[in-house]
């Protein structure tokens, strides 16, 4: 089952902010400076996480996921956006 994950982290290194942003751009669709929106399998959920925890320092770096729900429920209407409007993003992530 996919499940919906928004992703958001706050790295303080620049070289591995910017490794964090490609890899995530790998994942999903980029909304905000340091926020993605995933759909993910668990198979590529364990990846990317073991992907990203090869990237960051733990005691300097954070990673969040939190998860949405099913992909196939997910409500796009249940996000609040103030000032430019949210627009959910139907993208599949194909990790090869």
């Amino acid at each position: 089952m996919r499940r919906i994950y928004l992703v958001t982290y706050d790295v303080s290194d620049d070289k591995r902010l910017r490794q964090v942003f490609k890899k995530m751009n790998g994942y999903g669709e980029h909304l905000q400076y340091s926020v993605f929106q995933c759909e993910l399998s668990d198979k590529e959920r364990a990846q990317m996480i073991a992907e990203l925890n090869e990237i960051i320092h733990h005691r300097e770096d954070q990673v969040l996921l939190f998860s949405l729900g099913a992909a196939e429920s997910y409500n796009a209407n249940a996000t609040i956006a103030l000032g430019k409007p949210y627009e959910f993003v139907e993208r599949h992530a194909i990790v090869v």
